[in-house]
């Protein structure tokens, strides 16, 4: 390789944070060494990489440091520059998602649920991801992606969609039910389809009048803003929203036995809540960490079968800043995307 040194996204830290805004930046574009691939690793070139909430939150101080300096960015398209593996070859298209390794040995990971291994690596979090134009992954958490399926297309579906689509798991969502969807982001617009492809009728609860008109525009059954309860009890419902006040309107909309899923790997609180009001009747709220590799399969094999193309605003690397204050805005339709261009 020619170049040794790539263009990068860098996440530095402080003891305080503080939130993202244009007056405040926290990422900084630097020349860095290129990554060089560990065994078991494979080289890319990162083509896109999507900004996802969880972005911010690492940043903004909601969870603790695990790599100081940083690049951050889990939802990355990229080509195989090398890699050991007999099944990839040089120029292959492949996504890398938020899990960036288990152990594989730990009484999760031998169970089915590797997404709770005690010994994840998160990549953008505790190794450095995709805001660069070149990252190393493990070669057996890479995902197989079409040639055909545009970066900016795919990048969104590599975590927005992957949690989003657990999250219905997790609420274990079936045929024809009623579910409910509060907060009306990247992941609720990537499962909608999947929900209407299932026969479901969709309620949504969202702040913010484009979000609404965004959610009847996709067929929703019925729209309300973010607090509002649906005028039918739910089967199951999804939180979207890192607030805990959301999370307890969509406890007090769920049918018997019904079930709310917490999508969200932050939570700001939980507010004190009537027990026999709210939860009485088998009710369960659960949360959801994380993602298996069977479900990044099962997703985009339903994403390939019901067709499902996200919408994107792209932002070159050096607008790295801009992209996250974007997504922490939801000033995009769709998802913001990091792409890279040729130098």
């Amino acid at each position: 390789m020619a170049n040794k040194t790539m263009r990068a996204a860098v996440f530095h830290g402080t003891a305080r944070n503080g939130p993202v805004t244009p007056q405040h930046p926290v990422l900084t574009l630097e020349e860095v060494a290129i990554p060089v691939p560990a065994a078991g690793e494979s080289l890319l070139k990162v083509l896109a990489c999507g900004v996802c909430r969880t972005d911010l939150h690492i940043v903004e101080g909601d969870l603790p440091a695990k790599l100081r300096p940083l690049i951050p960015g889990h939802q990355i398209v990229a080509e195989v520059v090398s890699t050991g593996s007999k099944e990839l070859r040089t120029g292959d298209r492949v996504g890398v998602s938020w899990m960036g390794g288990v152990d594989g040995s730990c009484k999760f990971c031998t169970t089915g649920r590797e997404n709770l291994c005690d010994n994840a690596v998160f990549t953008g979090y505790s190794r450095n991801g995709g805001y660069a134009e070149y990252a190393t992954a493990r070669t057996d958490f890479l995902i197989p992606l079409p040639m055909e399926l545009e970066p900016t297309v795919a990048a969104p579906l590599l975590c927005a969609g992957m949690i989003g689509f657990r999250s219905l798991r997790v609420a274990e969502v079936k045929q024809g039910m009623r579910v409910g969807l509060f907060g009306f982001g990247a992941s609720a617009r990537l499962v909608m389809p999947v929900l209407q492809a299932w026969g479901c009728e969709v309620y949504v609860s969202t702040r913010g009048e484009r979000h609404r008109e965004e959610a009847s525009g996709m067929g929703a059954y019925w729209v309300g803003d973010a607090l509002d309860q649906p005028p039918v009890k739910l089967d199951a419902a999804v939180t979207f929203a890192p607030v805990g006040s959301v999370v307890l309107a969509a406890i007090k909309s769920l049918d018997k036995g019904g079930i709310v899923a917490i999508n969200a790997i932050h939570l700001d609180q939980m507010p004190a809540f009537d027990y026999d009001s709210f939860m009485w009747m088998e009710r369960q709220i659960r949360s959801v960490a994380n993602m298996t590799r069977q479900d990044a399969k099962d997703f985009l094999r339903i994403a390939a079968e019901i067709g499902i193309r996200p919408t994107s605003q792209q932002f070159p690397l050096e607008r790295a800043n801009e992209a996250l204050l974007a997504a922490k805005q939801e000033d995009v339709v769709g998802s913001a995307v990091i792409v890279m261009g040729d130098r």
